[in-house]
């Protein structure tokens, strides 16, 4: 059973840095986002961590694990975002309080998107996958982006419904810094392996497949136990992101998630854009979703609005969701259903 968490009006966010703080130079980036999200209403409480940077990680992880909790049981504190990814979430697993989590939402990508996947799998809580502290920054979000809280303000029993971008971001250009954060100026194109208009549904779930991978095989990536226990036995439809790895790399890692069980009874696959697809020979991502469609004899869709190719549709962990695709465009239908 999925338990939802309601984003109320005037909300305070708890900001806390469970992968990478910000070094002293982009404290910046931090203080601007806080501001603006005061304006719109919200109140921003920052943890000790969000500005402390050394060795690859904000602190030591007992010490992010601790914030982080606190900040969960903090009933002051309705939402946490992180202020963005970073390397070494997986140091504080171990440390966090699985068994008293409250329903209050996680919002993140990247490294984040681990955590957000153990919780939702140890839990049964949903969890939202989406935008960063340090990307709401801006004089005004573009209309992907700020989706982030009418998602999040959709009550357990409703849906909410969100399109595709208009055009996406191929490259940062820090040295013009745009109104709404984002410079979008490619064109976005949800594409299917079929060629055709394809409709998926399913569990959502998924992330970064960098850091999500290395869950296989422990207490915190039992993806079995969670689809039996917390959702029926329904399909799963992973959404699944690339930020570094190679095409062989890619593909070594999506052939363990498959032979781990990760892949049994999942209604189909959905692939962000990613700027890291860098094929090995001639070997390209192409080449790896049309093997997945033809080995899992599932929809594989890709180059949609999630992940480091920004802007990106907020995703709920856990929630119940038809995503068509047809002509180019995008359409993602979520239910908040128990």
């Amino acid at each position: 059973m999925i338990r939802y968490p309601f984003l109320k009006e005037g909300a305070a966010i708890g900001a806390t840095a469970p992968s990478s703080g910000v070094d002293k130079s982009l404290h910046g980036l931090i203080r601007e986002a806080s501001r603006r999200l005061e304006e719109a209403g919200f109140q921003v409480i920052a943890g000790d961590t969000v500005w402390t940077q050394t060795k690859a990680k904000s602190a030591p992880a007992k010490i992010r694990a601790a914030e982080f909790n606190r900040m969960l049981r903090d009933d002051a504190i309705d939402l946490i975002v992180p202020p963005w990814g970073g390397e070494l979430l997986i140091e504080i697993l171990e440390h966090l309080d699985f068994e008293n989590m409250p329903e209050k939402w996680i919002l993140g990508y990247s490294d984040i998107s681990l955590l957000l996947l153990a919780v939702t799998l140890k839990t049964g809580l949903a969890t939202a996958h989406g935008t960063s502290l340090a990307d709401l920054r801006g004089e005004y979000s573009d209309e992907t982006t700020a989706m982030w809280r009418t998602v999040l303000s959709t009550a357990a029993g409703e849906s909410v419904i969100q399109h595709s971008s208009a055009k996406f971001q191929k490259e940062w250009n820090h040295a013009a810094p745009s109104p709404c954060v984002y410079h979008l100026t490619e064109p976005t194109e949800w594409k299917t392996v079929s060629g055709s208009q394809a409709v998926l549904k399913g569990r959502l779930l998924g992330g970064c497949v960098d850091v999500i991978r290395h869950v296989i095989g422990t207490p915190f990536g039992d993806v079995r136990r969670f689809q039996r226990e917390q959702i029926g036995g329904e399909p799963i439809l992973w959404y699944l992101e690339n930020c570094e790895l190679n095409t062989a790399d890619l593909r070594r890692s999506l052939v363990q998630m498959k032979l781990a069980g990760w892949f049994d009874h999942t209604s189909g696959l959905m692939f962000g854009r990613s700027s890291a697809n860098r094929p090995i020979e001639d070997y390209t991502a192409e080449d790896i979703y049309r093997e997945l469609a033809e080995e899992l004899q599932i929809p594989v869709i890709y180059d949609i609005d999630c992940g480091h190719v920004p802007p990106q549709v907020t995703l709920i962990n856990g929630a119940y969701a038809e995503v068509e695709v047809e002509n180019g465009q995008g359409k993602v239908t979520q239910y908040f259903r128990p």
